[in-house]
């Protein structure tokens, strides 16, 4: 379960500073027991611009607030993170509404996309605000197809949201639960059996991990999409043009040099035939570390999915 705040309930609401202090500690209380759970809390960048006063900006009214609380706060939402925005999902074109506005680009937009392809998203709140009701009622129009209704669970409440994260699923800890649970969840993949060793003595990221199995989900989601005749469906090819195109795709090819230079390197004992080797140039990128999965391209229908490597990256000059 992934926490995002929803940018969406600041909205000028509140009449003076303290009014707006009290929220905000309420807000990085619950970032604070989120930790203590495992759960990192999620900002977008801008969210550090926005007017919580009719007078004033966010960044305006922390400058009334105590030194080690302004810190604090600006350092959550302007370095440290972490921002969803770095790992986003749906792109400007997807099509999001919730109670007649649209929500794209917002933190809401983003839950309810991550949430139609299995992924759990859900909002924190700030309180008083209009966002106090839970779920919180999203429509996705793709753009083709008929529109999906997704509801995406909200917080606002201090203790609610302690309850909540004492019932949920203990996070990934380890870079060893981190492959048993990828090899039992991604049914429609094949690992070879060392893929996961090369992160052997590398300290464990959390954010790492996150993102290895974001990108995990996405080629597992990508393996089912294709129809009788063996080409890509409607979704399918939307998850190709989202992901595995353009400069800032979350999956590319090898240049051609790094072919040359790595072959060696880029080339992988066969999972399922002994004595037989593939050469696996296609890699899913972590940025923080740098992390690569490599796995056999193209991706068809009849054919295995093998992913042969996760680990540091291989081509580094």
């Amino acid at each position: 379960m992934e926490l995002m705040v929803n940018d969406l309930s600041f909205e000028s609401q509140f009449a003076n500073v303290t009014a707006f202090k009290d929220a905000m500690t309420c807000l990085m209380r619950m970032r604070v027991v989120a930790r203590k759970f495992g759960h990192e809390l999620h900002c977008h960048r801008h969210v550090a611009h926005l007017r919580v006063t009719q007078d004033l900006m966010m960044q305006q009214a922390i400058q009334y607030f105590g030194q080690d609380e302004k810190r604090s706060i600006m350092q959550w939402l302007t370095r440290h993170g972490p921002f969803w925005e770095d790992v986003r999902a749906h792109g400007p074109n997807d099509y999001l509404e919730c109670n007649g506005e649209i929500v794209t680009d917002t933190a809401i937009g983003e839950a309810a996309y991550r949430s139609v392809y299995g992924e759990e998203y859900r909002l924190v709140s700030l309180a008083p605000s209009s966002w106090q009701h839970s779920p919180i009622s999203v429509t996705w129009t793709p753009d083709e197809g008929s529109n999906k209704n997704i509801d995406v669970f909200n917080h606002w409440a201090f203790d609610e949201l302690e309850a909540t994260l004492r019932n949920v699923p203990s996070p990934i800890e380890s870079w060893a639960q981190l492959s048993n649970s990828s090899t039992v969840r991604f049914v429609n993949l094949t690992f070879s059996k060392d893929a996961f060793e090369y992160l052997d003595g590398h300290p464990f990221v959390k954010g790492a991990a996150c993102q290895i199995l974001r990108l995990l989900d996405t080629l597992d989601r990508l393996k089912c999409c294709f129809d009788e005749n063996g080409e890509r469906t409607e979704e399918g090819q939307k998850i190709y043009q989202d992901h595995f195109t353009g400069e800032k795709g979350w999956f590319s090819d090898s240049s051609d040099g790094e072919k040359q230079h790595f072959k060696k390197e880029l080339t992988f004992q066969h999972p399922s035939k002994d004595g037989e080797s593939q050469f696996c140039t296609w890699h899913g990128k972590v940025k923080t570390p740098q992390i690569r999965i490599h796995f056999t391209w193209p991706v068809r229908s009849d054919h295995h999915l093998y992913v042969v490597y996760v680990g540091p990256k291989i081509t580094k000059r």
